[in-house]
Order: structure tokens, then sequence, then C-alpha cells
């Protein structure tokens, strides 16, 4: 008996490329700002080899340069490749930096490919009698199998391991030797790299001609036994053919020699990889790593290759191998994500994540009046409970509560089912008043806002500190997903049941959770509550440690309450108005219509860009030859494309200007009625925290961030909108110009500080100073030139663009941007601060420590790394301006709850507030809410706020 050594090689490119796009929906981004996926994705490889085979010996072998071998034969040999992703560029360094610091050899020879290499080590070592297993998902290495030489595809998704030997390539292939991998290859080509194969050969008629001739070159000495168009296009390529196999062959001779010696896994150097990790943040994997090889004990443990295999029984040997392999270790095995519970159990190797069916819990249903009254005890003796309320819907106002969920401990949890009664569901529901209305008790939640709203229906109020695992992850990362399915397999590596399980998918034919077993919905709803408290246990460390702990407790978190009340008051909607409206909009645009037909001579689907584009620039020949064209082939005919063109020709301006009318019927006029509540005859939008990077909240259903106010036709739209009946007027406040004082007072441009604190017209003061002129002399269109200057500087306006957005040339607008920067030249020196700053941390930051982090702000490519210049000075001013009208909104709605006001506070929209007043009230308010919103946040520069009010929200603005 003897036990033969086992040697690894990892196709590094092939696991990093992998890596970063099993990532690609939810990339794991720093709070640095830096897209770590490529990294955690190789490294999960990498670690999980490590772990599962306990290898004696393992290399990683690189691309460098490309084949110089085959862009000599061929110059095309991989030309349509896309450009490596800026992250996989900045992961390289650091992944040799980690496999350095963990005695791993990199293998790379300028010119050859990461294939060539594993191959020629592979047939070295299999001489010296080492078993060798290629580690990369790339098929093409099968021509390599042989009796000890294997692939080694690594899990992912869910699916296992799979280890390919000779038998395996045979029937993935069906073919009879690994060879004909190289024939097969040659015949179908290769999109990614460019191979060119046989015209009209794919994979079903590369195995039948190996099946048949047994290689290409016996195929192309016998095409006079093909018939029809296959037999033409392959002796017409036949040079092609034999070109594709010298291309996929794998070179077995490169300069680099195997030696057993250097490859021999050896002990890493800790404190360098724990560097690293802390550097990356890759926290759970520091803590698995220097638990493996932290005391030496652990890493005697893993490096111990017990697995040995008789010589004399190959076949015994691989399938101990499979065996071994297939079989999950007891150990923490790390996830996609390189997150890791270390007391969780181990998923099966069905499941990728843990979930319920493969881990110990303890969830209860608590029912009767003892039952209850215990539950009750428990819950007013923590200092932190988790709620989620299961409900017979989604919509809030008519949803009925089917149950609520309590966890306050890891894997344990409780849920008390509401009867259908209504009487008998309020009377339950006073049991636990005191819990929900006790100030000392924290309650945590996932989106807790819903589960607000719900309480409401049932008079409770929600007390005490709030802790909203949505809105803390949205502050941590506010780039990736926040829905809870994601935050659970991202840090704590479970996977949660899903409620289509219970209830179905959308449609007709789901179910309500009231038709849902009890057993099943105590399982989801406990779940749910345990995995969103055990989410609050790890963010609420990392919301320190991001310093946005400030930002989360005293405006994110306060503002829920807020925007809860907000969402239930409503606005009403004077339906019959937007009815004649729509009835109005109709005629026009039908008359529009007309009229475009008339110019172009034809009638044609004005919907289809592809006729659109046809009309404009076949027939009509408008902006000259060179028309901008879609992936497609058909003329670009989007807003941006027009709109540069509109002053060419009448038909582009009626052709906006008809869009602009079916957009304004479609997604308003004839949408709003739709949306009033049966029950309340208002309309309820709903107000998100988590979407907008920036820090702005987003409206949805409707959406009335994007009513256009730019047209008349557009801020009539506003009309709709009117106070609660006669004895209420609505009252709209509106910041004046916040984010230019935001900026004036960030930069300390002196000259637009003095301004403002004059409270001169700001814009007249800029034409004034750039245009050279006396204030009284300035011309109405300098003004507007100017102010269009005022607010593209933030943007990082061009002389392009400015001459887009302007009458003025493109050298007048660069003229006139140079002026501008002389006038306030500390604005210049403040942008270039803001990128400066943001190169070097990753993100930049609000008045208030909100973070945007700016991934790309070191990207080689200049378009990429603009974009994120761009944001490096418009997100502080834009989450500034955010931020200060969050403080205003919790300092108002705190006044008019505790002051106890008729009047309420309907809406937010950009800079402006929208209340219901009542009459009696109109005087004393308006003080009150200018003073609260000019007094939000101290600037150097003075806030300003205007008040309108009206019967409608268009007279109000």
């Amino acid at each position: 008996m003897s036990t033969q050594k086992r040697l690894f090689l990892l196709d590094a490119y092939a696991l990093i490329f992998r890596g970063y796009y099993a990532f690609i929906k939810n990339p794991r981004i720093n709070s640095k700002g830096m897209d770590t996926s490529a990294i955690m994705g190789f490294m999960n490889s990498l670690m999980d080899v490590i772990k599962r085979e306990k290898p004696d010996h393992l290399a990683v072998a690189f691309d460098k340069g490309g084949s110089d071998y085959r862009l000599e034969m061929f110059q095309e040999y991989k030309a349509n490749r896309d450009e490596t992703p800026e992250a996989i560029k900045i992961a390289v360094p650091y992944i040799q930096e980690l496999l350095k610091a963990m005695h791993i050899p990199i293998i790379e020879k300028t010119g050859y490919e990461a294939d060539d290499l594993i191959g020629t080590l592979a047939k070295q070592a299999e001489k010296e009698g080492f078993q060798v297993f290629m580690v990369t998902p790339d098929k093409d290495f099968g021509q390599l199998v042989s009796e000890n030489i294997f692939m080694y595809r690594p899990a992912r998704m869910g699916n296992d391991i799979e280890i390919w030997g000779v038998e395996e390539v045979k029937q993935k292939f069906e073919i009879d030797h690994p060879l004909q991998v190289i024939d097969f290859l040659a015949m179908m080509g290769d999109a990614v790299d460019n191979i060119p194969g046989l015209p009209g050969v794919g994979e079903k008629t590369a195995k039948k001609f190996l099946a048949e001739y047994g290689s290409i070159e016996n195929l192309l000495a016998n095409t006079h036994e093909l018939k029809g168009a296959i037999k033409e296009k392959i002796e017409a390529n036949k040079e092609k053919g034999l070109l594709s196999k010298k291309l996929a062959t794998i070179l077995l001779d490169c300069p680099v020699t195997f030696d057993a010696t250097d490859y021999e896994l050896s002990k890493p150097d800790v404190e360098k990889t724990d560097a690293l990790f802390q550097e990356l943040e890759f926290r759970q994997m520091k803590a698995q790593f220097d638990k493996w090889f932290g005391t030496g004990k652990e890493y005697d443990e893993i490096s111990d290759n017990g697995n040995g295999n008789d010589n004399d029984n190959n076949n015994n040997k691989i399938q101990s191998i499979k065996k071994a392999v297939a079989k999950k270790s007891n150990e923490d095995q790390f996830d996609l994500f390189g997150f890791v519970d270390d007391d969780s159990s181990e998923p099966t190797s069905q499941s990728f994540y843990a979930t319920l069916e493969n881990t110990e819990h303890f969830y209860q249903i608590v029912q009767g009046d003892l039952p209850v009254k215990l539950l009750m005890q428990n819950l007013m003796n923590q200092s932190s409970v988790c709620f989620d309320t299961e409900t017979t819907g989604i919509n809030t106002l008519h949803s009925e509560l089917v149950g609520i969920a309590f966890s306050y401990e890891k894997g344990k949890g409780f849920y008390v089912p509401f009867p259908e009664n209504q009487e008998d569901d309020q009377n339950l529901m006073e049991k636990f008043r005191p819990f929900f209305e006790n100030e000392s008790i924290e309650k945590v939640g996932q989106n807790i806002k819903y589960d607000i709203k719900i309480l409401k229906n049932y008079n409770i109020s929600i007390k005490g500190k709030l802790f909203d695992t949505m809105i803390a992850h949205y502050l941590i990362n506010p780039d990736m997903r926040h829905n809870m399915d994601v935050l659970s397999e991202t840090y704590l590596k479970y996977s949660p049941k899903s409620i289509e399980t219970l209830i179905g998918k959308k449609g007709k034919n789901q179910l309500s959770m009231r038709d849902v077993p009890l057993e099943n919905i105590k399982e989801y709803a406990v779940e749910d509550a345990d995995v969103t408290f055990q989410l609050k246990e790890t963010f609420s460390p990392i919301l320190d440690k991001a310093g946005t702990k400030k930002l989360f407790d005293e405006i994110e978190i306060p503002l829920v309450q807020v925007l809860a009340d907000m969402e239930t008051e409503g606005i009403r909607l004077d339906v019959d108005f937007l009815k004649s409206m729509s009835v109005e909009i109709a005629k026009e645009s039908a008359a529009l219509e007309q009229k475009i037909y008339e110019t172009a001579g034809s009638t044609f689907n004005l919907a289809s860009p592809k006729q659109l584009g046809d009309i404009l620039f076949e027939k009509l020949k408008i902006g000259g030859a060179k028309q901008k064209k879609t992936k497609t082939g058909q003329y670009a005919t989007g807003e941006e494309v027009l709109s540069y063109l509109a002053h060419e020709h009448q038909i582009v301006k009626d052709i906006l200007d008809w869009r602009q009318l079916v957009k304004l019927q479609n997604t308003y006029v004839d949408a709003l009625p739709e949306q009033v509540d049966t029950k309340t005859q208002r309309v309820h939008t709903d107000y998100m925290q988590t979407v907008a990077a920036t820090g702005r909240l987003s409206s949805n259903n409707p959406n009335l961030q994007n009513i256009p106010i730019r047209t008349e036709r557009g801020r009539q739209i506003r009309k709709a909108f009117i106070a609660r009946d006669e004895n209420y007027t609505l009252l709209a406040a509106d910041y004046s110009q916040i984010e230019l004082r935001i900026i004036a007072a960030l930069s300390g441009e002196e000259n637009m500080i003095k301004a403002f604190q004059n409270h001169e017209d700001i814009h007249r003061s800029t034409a004034s100073k750039v245009f050279n002129v006396p204030l009284e002399e300035v011309t109405k269109e300098q003004r507007s030139n100017a102010k269009t200057v005022n607010f593209g500087i933030i943007y990082g306006v061009s002389a392009f663009g400015l001459s887009n957005q302007t009458d003025l040339t493109r050298s007048e607008s660069a003229a006139l941007i140079d002026a501008y920067y002389k006038t306030y030249p500390r604005l210049k020196s403040y942008i270039q601060e803001q990128i400066d700053f943001a190169r070097e941390h990753g993100f930049v930051q609000t008045v208030s420590g909100r973070r945007r982090y700016l991934k790309d702000i070191n990207s080689a490519n200049a378009v990429v790394r603009g974009a994120a210049e761009r944001n490096a000075v418009n997100a502080p001013i834009q989450g500034s301006a955010a931020d200060i009208i969050k403080i205003a909104m919790i300092n108002i709605h705190k006044r008019l709850v505790n002051e106890k006001w008729q009047s309420k506070m309907l809406l937010q929209v950009h800079d402006e507030l929208v209340f219901d007043v009542h009459n009696s009230e109109l005087e004393k308010i308006q003080p009150m809410i200018k003073h609260e919103m000019e007094n939000a946040f101290k600037l150097d520069v003075p806030l300003v706020v205007d008040l309108g009010m009206g019967k409608d929200w268009l007279e109000a603005h």
C-alpha cells in the first residue's frame, strides 16, 4: 500500500470571472466603495478546495499578456472579448498578494495562457507519480484528462463539485478518447475565444461527425460523403477547421517546470493575510482563516492528507475520491459570499445555504389566555424584540392581521395567530398594547413602516426605539439590494422560506395567508422574525464602524413614524377635474398627431421607433447623414436625440410635444383616479427610504416625485390635488435654491455666500458678475444662462452640455464657464477637493455623515471615472438637501403631534412639503413651518423657505 500525492492546479482567471459574475446582481461593495466580488469569489473557490481536499501540493496559474503562439497563427484570436471589468483588474493584484501570503506558488509566463501552463505542469507531475486535479469550470481542459489527471469543477449555487475522469469526459462529449475534445472544439468553434470552427457545425453535428469520422482531419478527408449546404461550407473552410484545431489545442511544452517542493502546501503568513482581509473588509473570512491557521493545530488537521489511495486499484481510488468530495464536511463551509456563522448548522449538499429544514430551531405557536400572558411577561423583560406581522395582503389600509411573530434570541421565536372576528382580533391586540407602547423596549423589524401602519388599524402606536434592518443596511451599503432574503443569504449564510411556497405565485390563484395551515405559517413567520433579529445583531456594530449610527438613530429611524403617518393620511384628489383634462389632452394629442402626419407626408406608427427613425432620417433627412443607431441597426429616436434636433425642424418639436402629452395622460391623468382608495377616497403614496443612493426619498403608487412641472400641462396635474374639504387649505413650503445654498456653504465660496446673505437673486447676481454688468442691467437671457450654469456646475456641466441647454455656441459656453469659475474661484478648488477625497477614501459624505460610495472613482475608463467624479461633487449636495428636509419633517411632525394641531403633513416632493391646514390654524402654522424648515440645519448661508396657499396644490405652489 502506498500513498499517491495529489497536485491541485487552479485556473485563476476562470475562477475570478466566475466569482465576479456570481455576484453581478448583488455585488460585494466594501465601505471604501471597492467592488470586492472577484476577490471574494476566487478566495471562496480556493478555500473550498483546501478545506474539502486537504491537498499536498497546490499552485495557481494566471494568463499574462495572452497567447503569442495563437496570435501569430490567428490575429483575431480572442479579439471579440469584452474589456476586462474594472473590478477584476483591481482584484488580481490583491489575489496575488493573498496567494503570496499563503505561500501558494503563482505560475505565469508572458505570452502564455493559464491553460497551457496547467497542461504542461499536469503532464510533468503525472510523470512524477502525482494525481493532478485541474480546478476550473472550463470544459476545454477535458482534452488533458487521463488516468491520473482530472478536471475538478468547483461547486456553485447549490450544485456540488464535479470531478471528471476519463469516463466522465467521454460521456459528456460523447467521444471515445479525451483527446477528441480538441476535435470537438475545432469543429464547433468558440465564440468567446473567437475560434472560427466549421460554419454550420454546432454541438449536435460535431458529436455526430466525431462518432462517424473520429477526428476533424478524417472528416475533412471525406467531405465527398457529405451532402448539401453543409458539404459546401465545410469544403470551403477546411483551412479554418485545421487552424481551429491548433488554436484549441492546449500546449504541453511551456517553459515551466513542476517542482514538488515549491508546490507543497505550507502554513500561511497569517499576519499578512489578516492585514489583507482587514483592508478588504473580509471579516468572516479573516475569522475563519485565523481559526484554521492561527494556532497550527487546525492547520495540521486541514493539511493532513488522510485519504491516501491504493495505486493497485485505480478505479476504487477514483470512486473513493468522488465519495469523499460528495460528502459535506461537518466543519463550517464558506458560501459564495464568504460569510459564515460558526454556530449555524451545516447546509446539505442539495442546499447552497442553511435553511429551516437543516437548521436547528425552536418556534412555538402561542394561543390561549395563559400562554399569551406568559409570552407577554417574557416580552416585557426584553431590551430588544423583533416582531413581524402576517396579513391578508400588502395594502395596509385593507389588510387584516393573520398573526404576529416575535423573536429575541437566535433560533427561537413565537407565533400568535389572530382570529378572523374583528372584535376578538382587537381584544387580543389589547393584550399586546403594553409591549408595543413600552418606551424602553427596542422594536426590531424589516421594513417596519409596514408593520406600524398595520397596527394603526388596531389603534396601536409603536413607541420606544426602533431598528429597521432594511434601513440599517441601506446606510451600510446603499448600492446593494436590501430585501431580507438577500441580506440573510449574504450576512447569515441562510436562505429563508419564500412566501410563494405558502400562498403560490402572484395571480388570481394566489391564496390568502388565512388559507395556509397554522403550522406552516408559524414556521414561515417566526423564521422571518428570527432572521431579522439576527440581522439587527449583525448590522448594529457595522453602523458604528461605518460612522452612520447617528444618521440612523437621529434621522432615518425617526422618519419612519413620520412617513407612516403621512402615507396613512393620504391626499384628496379631484377626479372630475382629471377626467375633463383627459378629454382635452386626447383632443390635443390627436390634433398634434395629424399635424405630424401632414408634415411627414404620410401616416405611420408614431410609437414605433423604427418607423419614426425612417421618416425623420431617411425621408426628411433631418440632422445630416450620420445619425446614431441602436445595436439592432435602427435609428435612435430617444428624447436626448430628438431634443438635440428640435431646433432643426418643427416636426421634431411636435413629436416631443406629442410624446409628452401621451405620457402625461397615461402616467398621471388616467392613472391617478385609479389609485384613489375605495375606503378613504384619498391617494396614499408609499415613500421609500432605501432606493436612492443620495438619500432622497422615492415615492410609489403613485410616484409624485416625477410629476412634470416644466410645462403648463404638466403643472395642471397639481391642480387635481386638493384640500380635505372647505374647512382646510393646502399649504406648500418650498426650500428656495437649497442645493446652491449648500454648495456655497460647503465650498466656502465667499462671493456666493455674500450674495445669499444679502438676499440677492443668486442668478441675477451671478449674471452681473460673469457678464460684468450692473445688477439692474442684467437681461432676462443673461440671467437664464447664469441660472443654467449655477445648477449645471453641480452636475459637471461641459461647454457642449451648456450649449445644448442654451442658445450659446460651444465657444461662448466655454467662455461663460471660465468666467464663472473666475467669479467663484473657491468653487473650482472645492470640486477638485471632493474628487481627491473620494479617490483617497472611496466615498463622499453629506452634512449628516451619509456616505455615497464611489467604486469607480479610480477607474481606468475615463467615461466611468468621469461619472464617479460627478457623483463625488453632486452626491454631498443632493444628499445634504435630503438630510435637511428630513430633519425638518421630523421636527415639524413632532410639533404637530405633541401640540395637537388639527393640520397634517401630507407630501414631500423634492425640496417641498405639502400640508392640509385647518383654516383656524392658517395664521399660526406658517411661522412654525417656516421656522422649523429654515432652522433644520445651520449653514453659513441662510436657508430660505417660500410658502404658498390655495385650495389645490398648483395654487399653493
